[in-house]
């Protein structure tokens, strides 16, 4: 009989359609991604989305600038967009835009009226500094001076009448749920800052006056306010499975309903530091109240800085991820996100410093110690798995030092063979770091392991080796292809198309990981070429 595969459902956040996407976006969806392929990897019934946020002040005003309509505006943004996930090559399984008013409004509507029927929305005068940039009211807490902190922009002084959600009425719910982490949020610093944010937020504004914002999902009954752009955003999590089809019941029937029974609540979603509490506190406030499950995991990355600055069109810093991926490949942005940048931190970004880990890791790295080993197994018909004795001849000579959770581990094998390592060192580091979300230090494991692997073709001096001893070297590389095949398995949720490459040049298919009993060498371009 077989048996239902366990669904997981991963997201990114949806960017802000007012501006091209930059490096920043392509980190949040290369980590989404890589947490994708893993799950499928694990034979998971995996639905990943992504989309675009595309209602509000900020692209009205973007879209006038332009001298186009919002919808032309957005139409021509998303297709950008959609562009990078797919020369980033990005598995994504969906892709929701907000203005959709077949699949999203409804459903965005349809979760406003739940919250109504719980006596969550009331109507009353709001007065505050609202930010264009945030699409918020914020607070002198979020200014430097008279600028908003972030966007450096003064913000403008509103008095209006809004609906409003009776967040407070769900303060004491949410602490409890974070601290029980029945939602969890990752790292856990993010977590203490989203249970001290609790601790003074109040009822928040829903929706502004069409008469001001024309440009988003009308409030259901009541043609002169607009929802929320936020509000009406956080709901394509769940429109995008079908909530709300036809404006009717999550229940009813339909394929994209059916998603919504499959596959929510989400396994996590991938979101940016500069919103988390839109998806730590207002979110899963809104779920409450409309009596869905919670998101398991809240996963926060930090932002790509250039010079220790946010990335922003005003400082003209923005790093457009297209020219990398045109000029390098994106297996190489895939890897450079991934290995270069730090999870749930800040890091800096410079082209200097791409091309060094371009030449560095994947050039005279891993694409050097293929192509050296390939060269020297060609010299053979095959290279087969030779007797258990034979294996222990040739060990590491030299101790290895993997990162774990965020320390560092020394492991004292000085006896102990390349094969054995990576299936008792390697792979068990690897498990934990992707099973911890932390993807970076799992790929860091594998380029460590494989500076090592360099050193073991010098230590017996292998290339000499193969002409004095040629039955012995075949133990030698009978372990180097074994860990280059180990390692193709473990990079194909960050780098799949050099996986496979690496997996095909030593004779092997791409798609299982049964026991390899036998390499061979197969004719293959260079992984990554020579970039002047």
């Amino acid at each position: 009989m077989k048996t239902e595969k366990d669904k997981f459902y991963i997201t990114t956040s949806i960017p802000y359609l007012n501006a091209p996407p930059h490096l920043g976006f392509a980190l949040e969806a290369l980590q989404a991604d890589v947490v994708a392929r893993h799950s499928r990897l694990r034979d998971k019934d995996v639905f990943f989305l992504s989309g675009t946020d595309e209602h509000g002040a900020k692209i009205a005003r973007a879209a006038g600038e332009a001298q186009k309509t919002p919808k032309e505006f957005v139409d021509g943004l998303a297709v950008v967009f959609q562009d990078l996930l797919k020369k980033l090559n990005i598995s994504n399984d969906d892709f929701i835009r907000t203005s959709d008013k077949e699949r999203h409004w409804p459903g965005a509507q349809l979760l406003w009226k739940k919250l109504a029927e719980a006596g969550d929305i009331y109507k009353s005068f709001y007065k505050g500094l609202y930010c264009v940039g945030h699409e918020a009211f914020i607070t002198e807490k979020d200014m430097e001076g008279n600028v908003c902190a972030i966007h450096k922009k003064p913000p403008e002084a509103i008095e209006e009448e809004n609906y409003f959600f009776k967040l407070s009425k769900y303060t004491n719910r949410l602490l409890e749920a974070i601290s029980k982490e029945d939602m969890k949020i990752l790292p856990s610093f993010r977590k203490e800052e989203t249970l001290n944010m609790l601790k003074e937020i109040g009822d928040v504004s829903f929706s502004r006056p069409s008469k001001d914002i024309a440009w988003g999902v009308p409030v259901p009954s009541d043609a002169t306010q607009t929802m929320y752009v936020w509000c009406d955003a956080l709901a394509n999590y769940i429109t995008a499975l079908g909530y709300g089809e036809s404006f009717g019941s999550p229940t009813s029937t339909g394929n994209r309903t059916s998603k919504f029974e499959r596959f929510w609540p989400a396994d996590i979603h991938v979101v940016g530091k500069d919103i988390m509490k839109f998806h730590t506190i207002f979110w899963p406030a809104m779920l409450m109240s409309a009596g869905l499950s919670l998101p398991k995991i809240i996963f926060v990355h930090g932002w790509v800085n250039v010079k220790g600055e946010k990335m922003s069109k005003s400082l003209g810093n923005v790093i457009d991820p297209i020219p990398l991926i045109e000029k390098y490949g994106s297996e190489a942005v895939r890897f450079y996100l991934a290995h270069e940048t730090s999870v749930f931190g800040d890091s800096d970004y410079s082209d200097k410093h791409f091309s060094e880990i371009y030449s560095g890791l994947l050039v005279n790295g891993l694409g050097n110690l293929l192509a050296r080993t390939l060269k020297m197994i060609s010299l053979y018909p095959a290279i087969s798995k030779p007797e258990e004795g034979a294996l222990a001849r040739y060990p590491i000579k030299k101790n290895l030092e993997f990162l774990t959770t965020g320390e560092k581990k020394r492991w004292s094998f000085e006896q102990a063979s390349p094969s054995f390592l990576v299936d008792n060192v390697l792979w068990l580091a690897y498990q934990k770091a992707m099973a911890a979300y932390e993807i970076s230090q799992a790929i860091k494991n594998i380029w460590i392991y494989l500076g090592r692997l360099d050193e073991y073709i010098e230590d017996y001096k292998l290339y000499k080796m193969v002409k004095s001893q040629p039955e012995e070297a075949k133990v030698v590389l009978w372990h180097l292809a074994y860990s280059l095949a180990s390692v193709a398995w473990m990079i194909k949720p960050f780098m799949p198309e050099t996986a496979d490459k690496i997996l095909l040049s030593l004779g092997v298919e791409p798609t299982s990981r049964e026991e390899w009993k036998e390499f061979s060498a197969k004719e293959f371009a260079h992984l990554f070429p020579r970039i002047q």
